[in-house]
């Protein structure tokens, strides 16, 4: 089913007339442009802003940050969950000229207490559920730590206080957001993102799914991620258009919200995608999601199969994108003409220009397989107080290294094959996990897959994977032997494949391969032994 297009709003591109660089710039233009607008639904509660009470909401708050004696360039962290409060805390943290640092809530004690120190956040925004642990991490810090507890929904307007503008406008080059990726291993890494970077992704997001002022889009990601922060919080402000956002993701409730709050797009990760092909009452289909333009899919590669179950169960076309922390969100999208799309590609460059490299640097054509590499305005200014991982991240002609390999068409269409850390080496042959995953994501009692290398006497590696199965799905070894080698053939074939009722994710849903290995063995409900060990 194609839908109409919503009208594009050139005049708010800061790209364009070089004015809008900053996160303060884009508020106060929407409050003077079209001051009763709604910018901001919360689906839970009904609340709302309009871009006039989003700008006196920034403005205001300047005084209850300066009464912590917080000045332009300090941090102040969050550790809450999404809510109209958690919004405009982030975009008023910004629009002082600070620097906000939303923390994931899934991080372990050690790890929050290690982002707290090295991040030098002066205030923690937090909920009462959170305020017994972080007390206690502030009185270990090594300097004073300010911990504000949020209670209530009228926290919001008790704290403000008389308009107060930062002493100077924020700037292109200063920086707006901290972000902390989670990695596989190791310590996490401070990813230093400016004004200029997410507005410059703000336009490159606008322009390619041609978002105008009509335009809602249903964010139920948390804001502790890039994917959610940009593309739902700040790209609105970019083409004036809203948000609508739930307290946290429910597959049940996840249509309903979309179509009470009149949402014209919907944002999602593929575990999202994945869930909501199986939970969708069955009345739900085209005709009664007939409003909404497009879903958006990103932060990990969508299998195929879900992205043509998904199409033709609700009728809504999926526009798959691809991005990191490092370049504030999306690099890569498929147009919005259906026409153009390529199922199982990450797109084409974004606002941003890509290349693939070889090992030895050297640009590869297309077709060839190398490391995907990227450079634009959306780029990090690098890692917090880390220059030789900064330096890591590089080459020494400027261009970002995203540790992903993957190869370009000959239409200039990415497509992502794995991550460089993750490649499986059996017997000298790079295997790309994803090949593994599509194929068990065939079998219709698969929900969910991802392989894994292990170490193995005989080829320095082996393949095994972990699977989530649909619900009441049943699945036996010689069926899926038979599958396995009618898809991989028996080289390609996992060893084993471990069945589990979850699989280790990042904040973004994305699946951590490398903390497969590292599962209890009690997380582990049955294996699946596919060929001798």
């Amino acid at each position: 089913m194609n839908r109409p297009e919503s009208p594009f709003a050139q005049a708010l591109l800061p790209a364009e007339n070089g004015q809008l660089c900053s996160i303060q710039s884009l508020v106060d233009t929407n409050a003077e442009r079209d001051p009763g607008a709604i910018y901001f639904v919360a689906t839970d509660s009904g609340r709302e802003l309009s871009f006039a009470e989003v700008q006196r909401v920034c403005a205001e708050l300047g005084a209850y940050f300066a009464s912590h004696g917080l000045a332009q360039g300090d941090v102040v962290s969050l550790f809450m969950p999404n809510g109209l409060e958690a919004a405009m805390l982030i975009l008023a943290t910004m629009y002082q000229g600070m620097v906000v640092n939303p923390i994931n809530l899934l991080s372990q004690p050690a790890q929050l207490a290690y982002i707290l120190e090295h991040s030098e956040t002066r205030l923690v925004l937090t909920v009462p559920e959170h305020e017994s642990l972080l007390r206690s991490l502030a009185a270990q810090a090594s300097r004073e730590l300010h911990i504000e507890v949020i209670g209530d929904a009228g926290w919001l307007e008790r704290a403000r206080g008389v308009a107060r503008q930062p002493a100077r406008p924020p700037e292109l080059d200063d920086a707006a957001l901290l972000m902390y990726t989670s990695g596989t291993t190791g310590t996490p890494k401070g990813v230093l993102l400016s004004h200029g970077n997410l507005c410059a992704n703000g336009v490159n997001i606008s322009r390619e799914h041609r978002l105008g002022p009509a335009d809602r889009g249903l964010a139920p990601l948390p804001l502790y991620h890039i994917n959610a922060l940009v593309v739902n919080l700040v790209t609105p402000l970019t083409h004036g258009g809203s948000l609508a956002m739930p307290a946290r993701f429910s597959a049940s409730s996840f249509w309903r919200d979309a179509l009470q709050t009149r949402c014209t797009w919907v944002n999602a990760v593929p575990t999202i995608i994945a869930y909501l092909i199986q939970s969708a009452p069955p009345e739900l289909g085209p005709r009664e999601l007939s409003g909404i333009r497009f879903c958006r899919s990103a932060s990990a590669a969508l299998p195929p199969e879900h992205h043509r179950a998904f199409e033709q169960r609700f009728g809504v076309d999926i526009i798959e994108t691809m991005g990191l922390t490092e370049t504030a969100a999306p690099s890569f999208s498929n147009p919005v003409q259906r026409e153009l799309r390529k199922i199982g590609s990450i797109g084409r460059p974004s606002g941003t220009e890509a290349r693939v490299a070889g090992a030895d640097g050297a640009v590869l054509g297309d077709g060839e397989v190398g490391e995907i590499q990227l450079r634009g305005g959306n780029v990090m200014r690098g890692y917090l107080k880390n220059p030789q991982e900064t330096t890591k991240a590089f080459t020494a002609d400027g261009w970002f290294r995203t540790g992903d390999l993957g190869y370009r068409d000959a239409d200039g269409y990415y497509f992502i094959t794995g991550r460089a850390k993750e490649l499986i080496i059996k017997g000298g042959e790079n295997i790309a996990p994803r090949e593994i995953d599509e194929a068990l994501l065939k079998h219709a009692s698969v929900l969910e897959a991802a392989a894994v290398g292990v170490k193995d006497s005989n080829y320095g590696q082996n393949i095994e994977a972990y699977l989530v199965l649909r619900p009441g799905a049943g699945l036996e070894e010689q069926e899926l032997r038979e599958h396995c080698l009618q898809h991989l053939g028996r080289y390609k074939m996992p060893r084993a494949c471990h069945i589990v009722d979850d699989l280790p994710r990042g904040p973004s849903g994305k699946i951590q391969r490398l903390k497969l290995t590292e599962l209890p063995a009690e997380a582990v409900r049955r294996s699946l032994r596919l060929q001798p060990a």
